[in-house]
């Protein structure tokens, strides 16, 4: 167990990344939802495999991600996930540990393969996720540690987690020690489709746990079954404590009942890869958040880790975000 206090707890899908360059043309000859996220089983992983031809193997997860990131600021950050015993399962472990991460979860002996996504980039960055979740699906309450939920100042929470029966339980039993110890919950609700599937529920939790709300565009105009931006705006303002937006290259917006911030993309040399922007973005924002920073220097400091994720392959820092940090002034 950890002895100093976490800043952040993540609790997500343990995933090795499998990223591969394709074209338009493979999307559509395999009929796949350009920019969207699909959860297959384990014979499509494998046609998928063989499909793409030369790629690259990264660990990944979102929620594991925005670990990772915090770490790199400078954090104390902590991830809950299910690998299994395999070599998948070893190679995440050993990659979220050296990143730093708090990571002390017992992997599966038996059961589902270490989850893998098969991540598509066309050339202009965007990301086409395909991913079978695995030893994810075995995640339950029993893996929860209590005391280190109560310890974290924030419970950051991975939509994509909702899915799994097992590990919806996982994640509804951390919420709630966390906020009976008092502590915030964080949510990113992941993707439009992840919010189509359970958007009852979502809307459900939103009211009852979630202080702190991650979405996109799309993923907050799916929440509240409108096509329009700013009415799903003031849905959310009423609904959750601190609604944290991302809107691509047109920056974000920080919105509760007392403040509205718009803050600008941070500018970049080349849109490489836009796997992980929302993961390291949800870092910058919490790093800040639990320091007690201002609600704009935080979404400051999430657009800066995004915009270094998004210049590069993979969804993980390559430089250290607590230099970049210090070199733009933040002290």
């Amino acid at each position: 167990m950890a002895q100093m206090p976490i800043d952040v707890l993540t609790i997500g899908n343990a995933i090795v990344d499998v990223l591969a360059r394709v074209d338009e043309a493979f999307l559509e000859k395999n009929k796949l939802v350009k920019a969207s996220m699909r959860l297959i089983e384990e014979p499509e992983a494998h046609r998928l495999y063989e499909l793409v031809g030369p790629s690259v193997i990264i660990s990944g997860g979102s929620a594991a991600n925005t670990a990772a990131g915090i770490s790199s600021l400078g954090g104390r950050a902590a991830f809950m996930g299910k690998v299994r015993d395999d070599q998948l399962g070893e190679f995440f472990t050993h990659d979220i540990r050296a990143a730093g991460v708090i990571f002390e979860g017992q992997p599966a002996t038996s059961g589902p393969a270490t989850a893998r996504s098969f991540i598509l980039i066309t050339p202009d960055g965007e990301r086409t996720m395909n991913t079978y979740l695995g030893a994810c699906t075995t995640l339950s309450p029993k893996d929860i540690d209590k005391v280190m939920v109560e310890e974290a100042a924030v419970t950051y929470l991975e939509g994509y987690l909702w899915d799994p029966p097992a590990a919806k339980d996982a994640f509804v039993k951390a919420a709630q020690l966390a906020r009976k110890a008092g502590r915030k919950v964080a949510l990113t609700l992941s993707d439009s489709f992840c919010v189509d599937r359970h958007r009852s529920s979502f809307r459900e939790l939103i009211s009852r746990d979630i202080d702190i709300l991650f979405a996109n565009e799309r993923e907050l105009a799916s929440l509240y079954e409108t096509r329009f931006f700013d009415e799903a705006l003031q849905h959310v303002r009423n609904e959750v404590e601190l609604a944290v937006l991302t809107r691509s290259e047109a920056g974000s917006i920080v919105a509760c009942q007392d403040e509205f911030h718009i803050i600008e993309a941070k500018k970049i040399a080349k849109l490489v890869d836009a796997t992980g922007a929302g993961d390291l973005y949800a870092s910058g924002f919490l790093f800040g958040f639990t320091r007690g920073r201002p609600f704009a220097e935080c979404a400051r400091l999430g657009s800066l880790a995004a915009a270094e994720v998004i210049s590069h392959l993979g969804a993980r820092p390559q430089t250290s975000l607590k230099a970049l940090a210090e070199a733009a002034g933040f002290g």
